[in-house]
C-alpha cells in the first residue's frame, strides 16, 4: 500500500494530465471552428480552468501561492520573455520603430500611473500597490485579438505597432513589477532604489549582453559546419542560451535572471538572425504548450468571489483601464504622427490583457506581499474582461478597419507617414 500522501498527489497529477490532455487534443480539432468564432483557443483554455479550478467543479487543484505555480511562471516567463526579445531585431531595427517607440517610452508608464491613481481612488490600496497594480496592467498582448495582427488587409502600420509593442512591453514592465513587489514584500522597508538598479537591471542586464555574445560565438556559422548541426538542435541551442542566462544571472551577487533572459534574446537575434528564425520555427509549439498551461492554472486559480472582492471598485478599475487609461495614454503618445482619430482609437481599444499580465500576477501572488491576493484579484479581473471583450470585437473590428482602409485614399510609404507629423 502506498501512503496517502503519495496517493493523493499521484490522484492530482492524474488528474491535471488527464485534463490537460484532453484540452490539448480538443483544442486541436476545434482549432478551425475557434478561429471563426468570437474567441480564440487560448483565451478558452482560461475559461476551462476556471470552471474545472476552485471557482468551480474542482476537478483541478492547484494551490495558489504553492511552489509549483511560482515555478511554472518563472519557466513561462523565460519562454515568453526569450521569444519576445528574439523578435525585437525583426521588427524594431528595420523602418517602421516610431509608433511603437512611441507608446512603449510614453503611453505605456502613462498608462500604468493612471490605473494607479484610479486604484487609489477607488480602494484602500497604498500608493506602492497601486502602482504594482498599474506595472502589471500596462503590458499588451495581441493574442487575445488575433485578426487585429494577422488579418492583411487591416493597414500594416496598425498590426506592426500593436505586435511590435506587444513584444516588447513585457521586457520593459518587468523592471517596475520587480521593484514595486520587492518594496512590498516583507522586510521591503529596507528597499535601496540604487542598488535594486544595480543588482536586478545592471547585472541583469550585463549578464544577459555576455551571454548574448558568448552564445552567438559558439554556435558555427552554417557555412563552416561538417557535418551541419540539425535546426531542431539550433533552436535547443538558443532556449538552452536563456535557461542559462537565467541562472548565471541569479548566482551572487544575484542579478535578474529575467532581465537577462531578455537582453540574451536581443542580443543573440542582433547577432545571429539565424538563430532567431530556427527557434521561431522550431519552437512554436513549446512556447504555445507554455502559454497554454499558464492559461489553465491561471483560470483554475481563480473564484467569483476573489475576482469582485472589491466590489464595484473591482469594476470601476477595469472601466477605467480599458476606457480611460489606454486611450488616453495612446492619443497622447501618438500627438502629432500621421495617425488619424480612427487608427489611434483602434490601437487604444486593442490594447488586451493576457500571457504576460497573467504570468506576472501569478508571481506577485507567490510573493509574500500582504495584499498579493487583492492585486492578484483585481488583475485577473481585467484579463477576464479583456478576454470578453476584445474576442467579441476581435473580427468586426478588424473588418471595420479594413474596409475603412480600403474605401480611403493612398497615402505616402509608412515610413515617410510615421516621420512626417500632420494633423487629424
Amino acid at each position: 500500500m502506498f501512503p496517502p500522501l503519495i496517493v493523493a498527489s499521484t490522484n492530482w497529477l492524474n488528474s491535471t494530465l488527464l485534463v490537460f490532455g484532453a484540452l490539448l487534443a480538443i483544442g486541436a480539432l476545434t482549432s478551425g471552428i475557434a478561429k471563426r468564432s468570437f474567441l480564440s483557443l487560448t483565451p478558452m483554455f482560461v475559461l476551462t480552468g476556471f470552471v474545472l479550478g476552485q471557482g468551480g467543479l474542482g476537478v483541478l487543484h492547484f494551490h495558489a501561492r504553492s511552489p509549483f505555480i511560482t515555478d511554472l511562471a518563472t519557466v513561462a516567463l523565460i519562454v515568453i520573455l526569450f521569444r519576445d526579445g528574439l523578435e525585437v531585431d525583426a521588427e524594431l531595427l528595420q523602418t517602421h520603430w516610431h509608433l511603437p517607440l512611441r507608446k512603449l517610452v510614453l503611453a505605456m508608464p502613462l498608462t500604468m500611473g493612471i490605473i494607479a491613481l484610479a486604484a487609489k481612488t477607488l480602494t484602500d490600496l497604498s500608493w506602492f500597490e497601486c502602482l504594482l497594480l498599474g506595472a502589471l496592467l500596462s503590458p499588451t498582448d495581441p493574442v487575445l485579438s488575433s485578426s487585429v495582427v494577422t488579418n492583411p488587409r487591416v493597414p500594416q502600420v496598425v498590426r506592426h505597432s500593436l505586435n511590435l509593442e506587444s513584444g516588447l512591453n513585457d521586457g520593459l514592465a518587468l523592471p517596475a513589477v520587480l521593484a514595486f513587489a520587492a518594496v512590498l514584500t516583507p522586510g521591503g522597508n529596507h528597499f535601496v532604489w540604487w542598488r535594486f538598479i544595480f543588482e536586478d537591471v545592471v547585472l541583469g542586464f550585463a549578464t544577459g549582453m555576455v551571454v548574448g555574445f558568448v552564445s552567438a560565438r559558439l554556435m558555427p556559422r552554417e557555412e563552416g559546419l561538417e557535418p551541419e548541426i540539425p535546426i531542431h538542435q539550433k533552436a535547443l541551442y538558443a532556449l538552452g542560451a536563456a535557461f542559462a542566462a537565467y541562472g548565471i544571472a541569479t548566482l551572487p551577487p544575484h542579478g535578474n535572471g529575467l532581465i537577462a533572459v531578455y537582453v540574451t534574446a536581443i542580443t543573440l537575434g542582433i547577432r545571429r538572425p539565424d538563430l532567431r528564425a530556427h527557434f521561431s520555427h522550431q519552437s512554436e509549439d513549446l512556447v504555445e504548450i507554455v502559454k497554454l498551461g499558464i492559461f489553465v492554472v491561471f483560470g483554475s486559480v481563480l473564484t467569483i468571489h476573489g475576482l469582485f472582492g472589491d466590489g464595484w471598485a473591482a469594476v470601476g478599475i477595469v472601466a477605467v483601464t480599458f476606457l480611460v487609461a489606454r486611450p488616453v495614454a495612446v492619443f497622447a503618445a501618438l500627438t502629432g504622427t500621421a495617425t488619424d482619430t480612427a487608427t489611434r482609437t483602434f490601437m487604444s481599444w486593442f490594447g488586451p490583457k493576457g500571457i504576460s499580465t497573467m504570468t506576472f500576477a501569478l508571481l506577485v501572488l507567490g510573493d509574500r506581499i500582504a495584499a498579493g491576493s487583492r492585486i492578484f484579484n483585481l488583475a485577473a479581473l481585467a484579463v477576464f474582461c479583456s478576454i470578453i471583450a476584445h474576442g467579441l470585437t476581435d473580427t468586426p473590428g478588424a473588418e471595420w478597419l479594413a474596409r475603412r482602409s480600403e474605401r480611403a485614399p493612398r497615402r505616402p510609404s509608412l515610413t515617410v507617414a510615421e516621420r512626417a507629423p500632420q494633423s487629424d
